[in-house]
């Protein structure tokens, strides 16, 4: 097991911000490393666990220091892949209490997603999307009730894989809303979340919303695919998902009705079944927005509950008709992305878009698979949601592997990646492959920082173009490829002087504080001959 990258693995979670609650040391987990046996099927394996689901010796906060308490063991479903072989590293950030598709909602920061240019990580497990993203674990632990374990993978270019509920135990993990609760897993490829979930599934006696169940595969299913969407303006998102217009086309009005029936409806009460006696005693120790939504299941009756099953027994009826004419249904996962500063705007109503085609799966018994596909021409992921009736999940898994997604995108380099520099072997070694040269628009600086790189900074005073490189990378190395990069270079948009805009390494402002300006010889080749 020499080949686990403890010191790696401690650092980067020591720098990635707003992404950890708490985490092992270096000394325990070369421990647990040292005791690990070679032959199990995740044998050194290192993830991640979303903070509200128990891990021995570590707290469990569901991002609310107030409710912390340290459980004496681990939740079943982290016990089974321990068993397995895999080292649990820490507990990662979330939206409060598991409320929220945002990843903002939390005391503990919130994460930027792994693509940079203040684009949301998704949530609520936001922390273990980023954590897996970022190359520091191979596989995350999160919970998936409206939409938590799809939303932060498609913003983060990831795998994530909402199972059958029941199929992964729930004991152990911190309610939302009990009756609809899922554990849900991360990873950056199939074949990882693969190996996951047949370590992870099962039935454990003692849960009583334990369960399981077997569809057989079909080798060539029928994919269908709705007939209208709403991508609320983005047509790139919109061109992204264009590709699966060759499918069955099908009325996925009833599904979309039975989404807004979770948070519009009195399943908002079921999270207060759990939490209410803590919300009425603790108030201010739950943040305003969580305690909002929260409050609102204040306003149902009982004989709102009932009607509000009759209805959604009616919905389930029609979605059981649509599986008999398709055997898959996909969706985008998210209709459209949000940085930080558009959700702060309207935190309510832009985390409802995010949930637009998520909400319904477990009101409605369906097993659900994200994937990434690709990018949008700005340099924004693009992902898609396969959607099955109860226990279809191997199906989805095998399905997923053949639907054809795009799974590269486009980066921008400025210094020591370029082509015949220091560390263009790291894009080599990855696949990546040179498209063009290409200018930035005349908004930026160039600086030469104390390592030695130069570190390229927007500045609309800057009237000068830089020299760039565009290169290809595969969506599958963002993450591995990204965990190399350390502070103060990150992921951004960079506008280029054609109008367009795409991802590349933009350097933190206070860095280039003295920092000589080099902007005026157009290009890092330039200054350096």
């Amino acid at each position: 097991m020499d080949d686990v990258d403890v010191d790696g693995i401690v650092e980067r979670v020591r720098r990635a911000e707003g992404v950890w609650i708490s985490a092992f040391g270096a000394d325990e987990l070369r421990a647990r490393v040292r005791e690990v046996d070679p032959g199990l099927p995740l044998a050194g394996v290192p993830f991640a666990v979303k903070d509200n689901i128990d891990v021995a010796g570590l707290s469990t906060t569901a991002a609310c220091p107030d409710f912390a308490y340290v459980p004496e063991r681990h939740a079943p479903v982290v016990q089974r892949l321990v068993d397995a072989g895999a080292i649990v590293v820490g507990k990662t950030n979330l939206d409060q209490f598991a409320t929220g598709l945002t990843g903002a909602r939390s005391p503990y920061g919130k994460p930027e997603s792994v693509f940079g240019g203040g684009l949301i990580s998704g949530g609520s497990s936001s922390g273990s999307a980023v954590a897996v993203a970022d190359g520091t674990v191979a596989f995350a632990l999160g919970t998936d009730t409206a939409g938590s374990g799809r939303v932060p993978a498609a913003l983060n270019g990831i795998v994530g894989i909402k199972p059958t509920r029941g199929l992964l135990s729930t004991l152990g993990v911190v309610p939302a809303c009990r009756s609809l609760d899922c554990v849900s897993v991360f990873a950056r490829d199939l074949p990882m979340a693969d190996r996951v979930m047949r370590v992870a599934r099962g039935r454990v006696r003692e849960d009583p919303w334990s369960r399981e169940g077997h569809r057989p595969l079909i080798a060539e299913p029928a994919v269908g695919v709705p007939e209208s969407l709403d991508f609320f303006g983005d047509s790139g998102q919109e061109k992204a998902f264009a590709r699966f217009g060759g499918a069955a086309t099908v009325d996925i009005g009833p599904l979309l009705e039975a989404g807004d029936l979770l948070y519009r409806g009195p399943w908002v009460a079921e999270r207060l079944a759990d939490l209410g006696d803590f919300l009425a005693a603790h108030p201010e120790s739950v943040l305003p927005v969580t305690r909002a939504v929260l409050e609102t299941g204040n306003g149902f009756s009982a004989a709102d509950a009932f009607r509000a099953q009759h209805r959604l027994q009616e919905l389930k009826a029609a979605a059981d008709r649509m599986w008999e004419q398709i055997d898959v249904l996909v969706l985008p996962t998210i209709g459209t992305t949000y940085t930080h500063d558009e959700i702060a705007e309207d935190p309510i109503g832009r985390n409802l878009n995010l949930g637009r085609y998520t909400q319904f799966t477990n009101l409605l018994d369906m097993a659900a698979v994200t994937v990434p596909n690709g990018f949008t021409a700005d340099g924004r992921p693009a992902s898609i949601t396969l959607f099955g009736p109860a226990f279809s999940d191997d199906m989805l898994a095998l399905a997923a592997r053949s639907l054809p997604v795009e799974d590269a995108m486009t980066l921008a380099v400025v210094g020591l990646h370029l082509r015949g520099e220091p560390r263009n072997g790291e894009l080599l070694d990855r696949g990546a492959a040179f498209l063009r040269t290409a200018r930035t628009a005349p908004c930026y600086r160039l600086h030469l920082l104390p390592s030695g790189a130069p570190g390229l900074v927007r500045d609309e005073s800057s009237r000068k173009e830089i020299d760039i490189e565009l290169w290809q990378l595969p969506a599958t190395q963002v993450g591995g490829f990204l965990a190399g990069i350390a502070a103060p270079l990150s992921l951004g948009r960079i506008a280029l002087d054609d109008g367009t805009e795409v991802t590349g390494f933009l350097c933190e402002a206070y860095a280039v504080a003295g920092a000589p300006d080099i902007t005026a010889s157009g290009g890092w080749r330039n200054y350096r001959s």
